[in-house]
């Protein structure tokens, strides 16, 4: 069988990461880049750098990575829909719902494969926390929070914190938890001067009623990625820059305090840290997208489900504009959002 080409739209900070393992990504052919700046740093792999993105597929793909702007991406996804060609789309998809649901709804128009790039779910804290989870290790999930911070990253110029890394959080919990956003509520500031918002708070409900709880900004300037899920029997903890998963066991000691019995609460039990495999999760997320086109059984994020994350972000950015709490049923959202 003759390898995939491919290509890539973009050689920003997230770019050339890309380029880097398409270069060396087994039964992948990385023909060529396109970018208006051409490849001034050097790190296109050797690949065939083009202008623009016809010129890209005069060479010939099966595939494209989209990893230009966000604003790019929808009229970017449509050129490469409208040619046949399957493409994996950094998050967010779009920089709209209805950007979004455009996109979705060309590829599934074109009958060519599309994906979203949410990196964080080929994490292997967040694998084996998912897994963990459906095996029914935790009990009954009551709560999930993430935690997103650090110093704000200057290749970001077109959204605020929201779209860029609250999309991690909104898109992994839905994941790990298998369930989706009922409602969201969400305060938000902007404290650097920038045009959007820098700092949000969010604080949402599950369709199994377990409640979530999101923490992001980029005025931190120390970097956390934080993901604690606590259920009746105890809590995991997963950091993701680690790639570490802990498990907080409620304690199985009857209390003998009389006083204390009183309150109905858990105590302190055996804290287990798994020893995990920890492969690259860009270089999983390539595999899974490869194995995808070639009709072999794999885990890749789904435009639909692309479209949904963009859906809660824009909930949360209207719930801060609008100092009220956002319903995300389909016709209280579409409200909510005009």
């Amino acid at each position: 069988m003759r390898p995939l080409r491919a290509g890539l739209i973009g050689l920003g900070a997230m770019g050339r990461h890309h380029a880097r393992v398409l270069a060396k990504l087994d039964g992948v052919q990385f023909a060529g880049v396109a970018d208006p700046a051409g490849d001034p740093h050097r790190v296109a792999q050797g690949a065939q750098v083009t202008r623009d993105v016809g010129e890209l597929l005069e060479l010939g793909l099966d595939y494209a990575v989209v990893a230009c702007p966000t604003a790019l991406h929808e009229s970017v996804g449509l050129t490469l829909a409208r040619a046949g060609v399957s493409a994996l789309i950094e998050k967010p998809l779009a920089d709209s719902v209805a950007g979004a649901n455009r996109l979705a709804e060309a590829f599934e128009a074109g009958g060519v494969l599309g994906a979203v790039g949410h990196i964080e779910r080929f994490n292997p804290a967040l694998q084996s926390l998912r897994a963990r989870l459906e095996a029914g290790e935790l009990g009954e999930v009551f709560q999930i929070v993430t935690r997103r911070q650090g110093p704000f990253p200057h290749r970001i110029t077109d959204v605020g914190v929201v779209k860029d890394l609250a999309t991690h959080d909104i898109d992994l919990t839905s994941w790990i938890t298998g369930q989706e956003y009922v409602s969201v509520s969400a305060r938000t500031a902007s404290r650097s001067g920038r045009p959007y918002e820098d700092m949000v708070a969010v604080v949402g409900q599950l369709s199994d009623s377990s409640m979530v709880s999101h923490l992001v900004n980029w005025l931190s300037p120390f970097k956390e990625r934080s993901t604690v899920v606590t259920g009746e029997r105890g809590c995991f903890v997963a950091d993701t820059l680690t790639a570490d998963l802990t498990f907080y066991a409620n304690g199985a000691q009857s209390m003998q305090w009389e006083s204390l019995s009183a309150f109905r609460g858990v105590s302190e039990g055996d804290m287990i840290r798994y020893a995990l495999e920890k492969r690259e999760p860009l270089v999983v997320e390539h595999e899974r997208f490869r194995d995808a086109l070639l009709g072999l059984s794999s885990d890749i994020v789904t435009l639909a489900q692309g479209v949904r994350t963009v859906e809660v972000s824009e909930a949360v950015l209207a719930s801060a504009g609008q100092g009220r709490t956002i319903s995300l049923k389909s016709a209280d959202l579409k409200g909510a959002l005009v």
